[in-house]
């Protein structure tokens, strides 16, 4: 009797550790392995720290419906995915735009940016009503096609920015050739 509790026991406990192996854990950030998004499942893809300078900023992470090394792959999947910044510091939103801003300038032509002004302007607009995002916080980008990136903060819908372009343009920060932070470009894509 007691061999067969022993043998239950360790079964348990090797269950309980291999679920504590599938989730993630950044600076204390704890992510989902998997989430619902629009009725699509989606998997952590990557996730990382966002320096700047030597400060910590925020933990990203990328979640897409099939896993992927590639940024040519995530940026030509039309799916619903989701970026999510868990702040680790605070920051003013116009310095948070302003570095959004900043990525978007540096991974696109003056051409392209110019398509994009209403959206970005929209973005602007609604990190300018957020004031500021505390440590702690969550900021999501979720594309969702059909309706656009939607912007939630600590769970209150923000917005819905239209257009899959914008959303492409939106993950060149983070996986374009000049990204934010070239660390968490990797670790965005499982590396």
């Amino acid at each position: 009797m007691r061999s067969i509790l022993e043998t239950l026991l360790v079964l348990l406990l090797s269950a309980v550790i291999t679920i504590s192996a599938d989730a993630a854990e950044i600076e204390g950030v704890k992510l989902e392995d998997k989430l619902q998004l629009g009725g699509a499942e989606l998997t952590l893809n990557g996730a990382g720290v966002r320096t700047r300078v030597f400060f910590k900023v925020y933990v990203g992470a990328l979640y897409l419906q099939k896993k992927t090394g590639s940024p040519d792959a995530v940026l030509g999947d039309a799916g619903a995915k989701r970026i999510a910044m868990h702040m680790l510091r605070d920051l003013e939103a116009e310095q948070l735009f302003s570095a959004l801003n900043e990525g978007l300038k540096k991974n696109h032509a003056p051409d392209q940016l110019a398509r994009l002004e209403p959206q970005v302007k929209q973005l602007e607009e609604i990190f300018n009503a957020l004031k500021a995002a505390k440590k702690g916080d969550v900021i999501l980008l979720d594309y969702l096609p059909g309706a656009g990136t939607r912007v939630t903060v600590h769970g209150d819908d923000k917005g819905t920015i239209a257009g899959e372009e914008f959303n492409r343009a939106l993950l060149r920060i983070w996986l374009g050739e000049q990204p934010a932070d070239a660390a968490l470009k990797k670790a965005m894509l499982g590396g």
